[in-house]
């Protein structure tokens, strides 16, 4: 049977369109090669080009604490270590409490007619304060001396029967009992003068108690009753309060760890107290301690201590808020450096110094920090030039330019004291320090 031409044809069309001739089979394939090759190629030089980067920049770029070399010495400023006298201070917070608070009360009920002081005036013990209404009591006063009188007489009639009695007793005009109840007479009168001095006295008292006096010397407060007032020996208020103010004392707290060092210097001499304002940069007052309390506070963990000041200024007054400094001893012939001086690291503190125009770092042992000052145990010797600006750029060996120097060349000026330092040299606005 013959097959068509037309039908020959359509099938060898079908068997092309389903699989291509071998020469153009390859072209798709060898396409998608070049991409994938092209993809990775490109990915290998972006991995290269960003770890490359970072190791190129840290050689251009200087070293964390050193400069170019291009860029010129650091300029520092320095300062010589010094040798001077330091006091050791324990630092607490305290409250002003007056010695002594009265609230003057009248001890007489009547009315106020006089006032005396003015309010804050400063007054002295047994100075007139107050005058109350002495009328009614100077009236008592006389009603009882006049019932002492018909008392007097009664009680002498009554010695003059007795006289009389006893010598009829003895005769045996009268009974011996009729002496014996006239005896008896005798010395109900005398109890009853006794009694009506007893009551002279106490009118004579209440006449004194209507003048009120200062009970102690001291300022006066504000006045809590005014003048023409009915005032009652009752009254929850009074008339005043007065404090005494010279002296005066403040109560403190430190920590019960700071105890037995305390006790220690106490047994050996007198030990200083100085009071400071609440922001701790101006000496108030300077005193002495006096005492210790009996017990620690277990709240706490601190104790409690009491000292005296004169206030001669008035500088402290009752209920403030201070700073205190105990002064423990006084460490002789410490070396000393700024503590902005002092930097930290790993390996402990140090400092740099500056020797023939280069930075060295000379690892330190710090004794105790006093306020803005540091005492050095052993790594720095007296007169070497400390660094106190600019050590964040600085590292061994870096070139540095001093900018504060002495006009005498020695590369930097001591630190003056301040108008607050005592005779010692060291700052009075400092913290207690603590030997590491």
């Amino acid at each position: 049977m013959a097959i068509p031409n037309s039908s020959l044809q359509n099938d060898a069309e079908r068997q092309a369109e389903l699989h291509p001739l071998g020469g153009d089979t390859g072209k798709p394939k060898k396409s998608g090669w070049l991409w994938i090759v092209a993809l990775i190629v490109l990915a290998g030089g972006s991995y290269y080009y960003y770890k490359s980067r970072p190791s190129s920049e840290s050689k251009a770029a200087p070293a964390p604490g050193s400069r170019a070399a291009g860029l010129g010495p650091v300029s520092v400023a320095v300062t010589p270590a010094l040798k001077q006298n330091v006091p050791y201070y324990l630092s607490g917070l305290g409250t002003v409490s007056a010695f002594n608070t009265v609230t003057v009360k009248s001890r007489v009920d009547g009315q106020l007619q006089k006032v005396n002081f003015k309010e804050g005036q400063f007054v002295h013990e047994g100075e007139l304060l107050a005058e109350i209404d002495p009328r009614p009591f100077q009236v008592a006063l006389e009603q009882m001396q006049g019932q002492l009188c018909r008392d007097q007489a009664q009680l002498n009639n009554a010695r003059v029967d007795f006289a009389r009695y006893d010598k009829l007793a003895k005769e045996g005009v009268i009974a011996s009992q009729q002496v014996d109840t006239q005896n008896a007479t005798v010395g109900q009168m005398e109890g009853a003068v006794r009694s009506d001095q007893a009551q002279i006295d106490n009118e004579k008292l209440q006449l004194i108690y209507c003048k009120i006096t200062a009970p102690l010397t001291g300022r006066v407060g504000l006045r809590l009753v005014d003048q023409g007032n009915m005032i009652h020996a009752s009254d929850p208020g009074g008339l005043v309060v007065i404090t005494q103010v010279q002296p005066i004392a403040v109560l403190f707290t430190l920590p019960e760890d700071n105890l037995p060092e305390v006790i220690q210097h106490m047994k050996r001499e007198e030990l200083g107290v100085e009071a400071y304002s609440r922001d701790d940069q101006n000496k108030l007052a300077a005193g002495k301690l006096l005492t210790v309390d009996n017990q620690i506070d277990p709240t706490t963990g601190t104790v409690r201590f009491k000292a005296a000041f004169e206030n001669r200024d008035l500088s402290l007054w009752p209920n403030q808020f201070v700073n205190t400094r105990l002064m423990l001893a006084v460490r002789k012939d410490a070396i000393v450096v700024p503590l902005a001086a002092i930097q930290r690291g790993t390996q402990g503190s140090y400092v740099y110094t500056v020797k023939a125009g280069k930075a060295n770092m000379q690892p330190v042992k710090v004794d105790l920090t006093q306020g803005n000052i540091a005492l050095i145990a052993t790594g720095v010797s007296i007169g070497d030039q400390v660094v106190v600006d600019g050590q964040e750029r600085l590292q061994a060996g870096t070139p540095v330019e001093v900018h504060n120097a002495s006009p005498s060349g020695s590369g930097g000026s001591a630190p003056a004291p301040s108008k607050d330092s005592d005779h010692s040299g060291a700052p009075k606005n400092k913290k207690q320090g603590k030997p590491s």
